[in-house]
């Protein structure tokens, strides 16, 4: 995780936001848009939890259908990323603290 950690730094991710992450549904610190992003990362990565019509339908409220694909790809990639560095047993590089 420090690669997206010092990505999202240096993108000017305010440390609040980053360390919150993982409370996300009750953070008060992430816009309504990006509680509709976290919740569709998340209903795409996780077996149990699909993502529904009413899921899309709020995604749809907030971003275009090129903002969507754009999405679909970078929660795509981050899994393989995670799954590629479990595989080989990467562990962090040092890219942030």
């Amino acid at each position: 995780m420090d690669i997206r950690h010092a990505v999202g730094v240096k993108a000017g991710v305010p440390d609040a936001k980053l360390e919150a992450l993982a409370d996300w549904t009750t953070s008060e610190v992430f816009t309504a848009r990006e509680r509709v992003a976290l919740e569709f990362a998340e209903r795409i990565v996780r077996d149990d939890d699909a993502v529904s019509d009413e899921c899309y339908a709020r995604v749809r409220e907030h971003f275009s259908e090129p903002e969507i694909v754009e999405l679909v790809f970078v929660v795509g990639y981050q899994t393989f990323a995670s799954q590629f560095a479990k595989a080989f047993s990467l562990e962090p590089q040092g890219f942030s603290v």
